[in-house]
């Protein structure tokens, strides 16, 4: 056996190496470290390994299981397929975020400790928003800000429910959780930020669409899955995820259908999807387990693959929108088909990856009696074969025809898709291979009549739903312009708590300068300033009267008084005295 390195160590550190290779070696270079990764991660054997003593606790860098190992699996394949649809750019920075991510990744996937899993988890945050950055627009800087103050807030969160369950329990062995207490709470609601739990969403909608055409492919990948994975491995069997995965299934359904940005309609198609892993992973029997885990690895196969098809578009033609594209698949055919092959998958079409793995979610709510669930989630499948299936290939290769011939995609893009392609269809057409890798026995059987007869029956009848809506007008139609759902609430509430803020406590903070720093405090500054003078002049008055001072030298005087109370200003000679009575009661307390 060869001697091995934490996973995410070759990624992390093959990553700030980008810069230093120049040419053709660069290229070489990079498709080298997934599948050196690769390599290290298969002789790798199960157990715990590079365990770190750091202030009397255990820091686990190696937590092998089979749940961590699919992961990890999947997490270098995807690496290769981005980097190979990538080789074209240019730009060091988005090779080295797009390595340091996805090694982030791997280092939360096979963190046995919460420090080590914090540490990885907050590295996922800055590295992944540089590849929003990246884009270098107006609109990519403004979505990059918004991301990362969510998931520091996110972080915060987490951090904090760490910090009380370490202090409850005395361990940071990171493992199962569950829900009993204000620490689980907290980092149950820090993995589900990051999951895009509704409500919580608005983050990856808004900020996936303005990544790079390259670093969506990452972004795709990485961090709902870290979330699921956590999710998994910390709240099996919790009831709420069931509810929660299930509202996530279909409220996206109704956004994507009106949405224009086809690269926005596919990050609400993410959401929907993580929806059935999170779901399956409430339910939390071996089937539904395996069912979440498996279409982890599915979706991130066919959603990159859609991402790729879309990012090929807009590379050759500068357009995103549905509204500006269409009859591309006389130039792009390839592309087309890799597509189509993806919006099959993702539909779950008998021989395509996501019907060996949506079914056993879908079958595990069934065999618990969850009717309601089990119908959500049989909606939520034909909703996406709408928006995912039949809205992403028709607008942008057929539907009306823009006009535009544009080149074929580059041929490492093709290559990348045409690779992705054929795991999607090849692990449909045999899942037995993807099975052996799940965490629990498999003894699921997605190929018998009732399941491909109902699959095919439901797509066949959304099919002919759309054509219907479509040919009748009632299909709603492609708008220019931007929806924001939830996020509305932050930008406008946002705006209204600020206006509020400023009212009350700007408000108060005005007030109170005015009645206190401009009134009471200046009254009392006169008072400690001109007070001793007038009161000296005041004294001096009587002793004038008694010495028989009269008629116009007494006026006099009395207008110095006058004055001196008016301006604060003193004779001479009365501030001499005073200061000659202050040195004699000095001298006397001495």
């Amino acid at each position: 056996m060869i001697d091995t390195v934490p996973p995410a160590a070759i990624f992390i550190v093959g990553g700030l190496l980008v810069p230093l290779i120049h040419g053709k070696w660069k290229s070489a270079f990079l498709l080298l470290i997934p599948v050196v990764g690769f390599i290290n991660l298969i002789h790798i054997p199960e157990g715990t390994h590079w365990v770190v003593r750091f202030l009397d606790y255990d820091l686990i860098f190696g937590k092998i299981d089979r749940l961590s190992l699919l992961f990890g699996y999947i997490f270098h394949l995807i690496t290769f397929i981005s980097l190979l649809y990538a080789l074209h750019v240019k730009d060091d920075l988005q090779h080295v975020a797009g390595l340091i991510y996805a090694g982030s990744s791997l280092g939360v996937v096979f963190a046995g400790d919460l420090f080590s899993f914090f540490v990885f988890w907050e590295m996922l945050t800055v590295s992944s928003v540089m590849l929003i950055w990246s884009r270098r627009t107006r609109a990519s800087v403004a979505a990059g800000y918004r991301y990362i103050l969510v998931h520091a807030a996110g972080g915060l969160c987490l951090l904090a429910g760490i910090v009380l369950y370490v202090n409850q329990t005395g361990s940071i062995e990171f493992g199962y959780i569950g829900l009993n207490g204000l620490a689980s709470y907290l980092i149950f609601f820090g993995f589900g930020l990051n999951c895009a739990w509704p409500i919580l969403h608005p983050w990856l909608t808004d900020a996936y669409p303005e990544a790079t055409i390259t670093g969506v492919i990452f972004l795709s990948a990485f961090t709902t899955k870290t979330a699921v994975y956590a999710l998994a491995r910390a709240f099996p069997g919790t009831e709420a995820l069931i509810w929660i995965g299930a509202i996530m299934t279909g409220f996206p359904i109704f956004y994507a259908v009106i949405e224009n940005d086809l690269r926005r309609v596919l990050a609400y198609s993410l959401i929907n999807q993580v929806g059935f892993m999170v779901c399956g992973i409430g339910i939390g029997t071996a089937l539904a387990m395996n069912g979440a885990v498996a279409h982890a690895f599915n979706d991130i196969l066919f959603k990159a693959l859609l991402f790729m098809s879309m990012g090929a578009v807009m590379y050759r033609t500068g357009k995103i929108n549905g509204t500006a594209l269409g009859g591309l698949y006389r130039t792009m055919p390839l592309t087309c088909i890799f597509c189509m092959v993806g919006a099959a998958s993702i539909s779950a079409f008998p021989l395509f990856s996501g019907f060996v793995s949506k079914s056993m979610v879908m079958d595990a709510a069934a065999q618990g009696h969850m009717k309601i669930i089990w119908f959500i989630l049989l909606f939520a499948s034909a909703g996406v074969f709408h928006h995912a299936g039949i809205k992403i290939p028709f607008f942008a290769f057929f539907g009306h025809d823009s006009g535009m011939r544009p080149k074929e995609a580059p041929l490492n893009m093709l290559l990348a898709m045409g690779i992705t392609a054929f795991l999607c269809i090849f692990i449909g057409s045999f899942p037995r291979p993807l099975y052996s890798l799940l965490p629990y026995p498999v003894d699921y059987v997605p190929y018998t009549a009732p399941h491909v007869l109902g699959q095919t029956q439901l797509l066949f009848f959304s099919a002919l739903a759309f054509t219907l809506l479509l040919l009748s007008g009632i299909y709603p139609g492609e708008q220019r312009c931007v929806n924001l759902d939830a996020d509305w609430f932050y930008r406008k509430g946002a705006r209204l708590f600020y206006h509020i803020m400023d009212k009350v406590f700007n408000g108060l903070s005005r007030l109170l300068d005015r009645v206190f720093v401009g009134g009471l405090a200046g009254y009392l500054g006169r008072i400690s300033r001109d007070g001793p003078t007038i009161a000296a002049l005041l004294c001096m008055v009587p002793a004038w009267v008694i010495s028989g001072t009269t008629g116009e030298k007494l006026a006099r005087r009395k207008a110095i008084v006058r004055t001196a109370m008016r301006t604060g200003a003193s004779p001479v000679g009365i501030s001499a005295a005073m200061a000659t009575v202050f040195l004699l009661i000095v001298f006397l307390l001495m």
